[in-house]
């Protein structure tokens, strides 16, 4: 039987990499518990297009 849990999958994406104008998209996959963090994620993660560690944003 599977497990009812809180842990959900979210998508976090660059926010200034958007603004650069840039091709490609930097985009990381994680998990984050749903009761407890009812807000949007938001973490800091190294950007390989950029070469420099960036705001990353969830996004839906």
């Amino acid at each position: 039987m599977a497990k009812k849990g809180n842990r959900v999958q979210v998508i976090l994406e660059c926010t200034e990499h958007k603004e650069s104008g840039q091709p490609g998209m930097s985009r990381y996959i994680t998990t984050k518990n749903k009761k407890n963090t009812t807000e949007r994620l938001e973490v800091k993660k190294y950007n390989p297009v950029l070469k420099k560690v960036t705001v990353h944003k969830e996004i839906k």
